[in-house]
């Protein structure tokens, strides 16, 4: 049985999706604000949150930014809204994944299950017992250790498979929709914007915004790929 903390302010949405999710066997503890969401992850340890967008005081987006400051749970962000700037936002705020409302409880639970077989499930090519090292980046796939400069890198579920799954071949160049699948496990009309957020995330923690990447090139009009250099 997985821990959810579900964070949203809208009662009826509230008591729907943690009729379903408990439906799925699911552990639900809901919170109605931001800042009540806050105060239950360190008390109630969540195996992923589900995080609405818009809330009252505390907004969504600084609720993901508040719990990446400490935490690297898996958050389903929630929103209402499908523009892409708001996606966009949410998913480089910290968010590894999102759903639009009207949530569909199917839609979620398939969600929550793919992101926790992230953290539980290494990408194939993993399980080699000796760490890589490339150049000062040491990637421990057994171990699922992440170190830059022998200091360890705090990486996101979703961050961590990228990281993995890129590296298992480097010089190849897996197109956005091949990393869709292999990350996230969405269908062939995924959202390649997850993708495009999560390098960016990705390459920030790697220290390399300078837009003259070390470890992660972009292919212009094809994907991107792993050097190890």
């Amino acid at each position: 049985m997985s821990r959810v903390l579900l964070v949203e302010d809208d009662p009826a949405v509230r008591r729907g999706v943690q009729l379903a999710l408990r439906h799925h066997r699911h552990d639900v503890c809901a919170a109605a604000t931001g800042e009540e969401g806050l105060r239950l992850l360190a008390s109630f340890r969540p195996d992923v949150v589900v995080l609405d967008l818009m809330l009252p005081g505390i907004g969504g987006l600084d609720v993901c930014r508040r719990i990446r400051e400490q935490d690297q749970v898996p958050i389903i962000m929630v929103t209402a809204r499908g523009d892409d700037i708001d996606v966009v936002v949410g998913l480089e705020a910290g968010a590894d994944d999102y759903v639009v409302k009207p949530v569909r409880a199917r839609v979620l639970e398939a969600r929550i299950r793919a992101v926790l077989r992230r953290i539980s499930a290494p990408p194939p090519g993993t399980g080699r017992p000796r760490a890589e090292e490339h150049g000062e980046l040491t990637i421990d796939r057994s171990g699922l250790v992440v170190t830059l400069r022998g200091a360890p890198v705090a990486l996101a579920p979703s961050e961590l498979r990228l990281l993995l799954t890129l590296s298992a071949s480097p010089g190849q160049v897996l197109s956005r929709q091949q990393l869709l699948e292999a990350v996230w496990e969405h269908g062939y009309h995924g959202d390649v914007r997850l993708v495009d957020a999560c390098v960016k995330r990705l390459r920030g923690k790697l220290g390399e915004l300078s837009g003259d990447p070390r470890y992660i090139e972009t292919v212009r009009g094809f994907g991107y790929r792993f050097c190890s250099r």
